[in-house]
């Protein structure tokens, strides 16, 4: 377990938290139109998750976007997933429509990559792991919706897979606002540092 979590001294994290480009990846997940409706507050997310992509961007931190798309047809759903046929069954999340596509408040910006995934985990049927490996990534920097999909399921692989994670609790959100903060304040910090928008932009400063 890091020796720290939640919001940081930015004293600490100058130290602590030191973030290089040659080295860091930050990865902005399902941040798209279908999933949007999921959560409450969205406007206030997306409005400390671009000045916190600002700050990133600034300090020259390269940016992946994550969303979850399928070809026309769902040849990649499992009737015996649940959860991905419900999706089918309704028409949702093909790859090019608008559910796909991120709002523009948090956009990708030229030359910044949107991979594809085809389950919660943002490496579940994306390449994501061959990019970080390409780039050398040993920290990933993440926000994302849903803190008990993509989040969770993203940062228990990542730990996995010996990455160095850093959440940022107010840059996810959940539709249940309780299990939210019981991720974010009980389990996610055993397994890698949380802070705070406003910490991240203190850190990369």
């Amino acid at each position: 377990m890091l020796p720290f979590a939640g919001s940081l001294d930015p004293r600490e994290a100058a130290v602590s938290l030191a973030l290089d480009p040659k080295t860091t990846v930050v990865l902005v997940m399902d941040y798209q139109n279908g999933v949007v409706p999921y959560v409450t507050g969205a406007e206030a997310l997306f409005a400390r998750a671009a000045g916190a992509l600002d700050a990133c961007r600034r300090a020259q931190l390269p940016i992946i976007y994550v969303v979850v798309g399928f070809r026309p047809g769902y040849p990649e759903v499992s009737p015996q997933n649940a959860m991905f046929a419900a999706l089918r069954t309704h028409g949702r999340f093909v790859s090019g429509t608008p559910d796909t596509q991120v709002p523009a408040t948090v956009a990708p910006r030229e030359g910044e990559t949107v991979i594809t995934k085809k389950r919660v985990s943002a490496f579940a049927g994306s390449d994501l792991e061959v990019l970080l490996r390409a780039h050398g990534a040993t920290t990933l920097v993440m926000m994302g919706i849903a803190t008990s999909g993509v989040v969770l399921s993203t940062l228990t692989q990542a730990v996995d897979l010996d990455y160095r994670c850093l959440v940022i609790k107010d840059c996810c959100a959940d539709r249940d606002d309780e299990l939210h903060r019981v991720l974010t304040e009980k389990y996610f910090p055993g397994r890698g540092t949380v802070l705070t928008a406003q910490d991240l932009i203190a850190q990369l400063g």
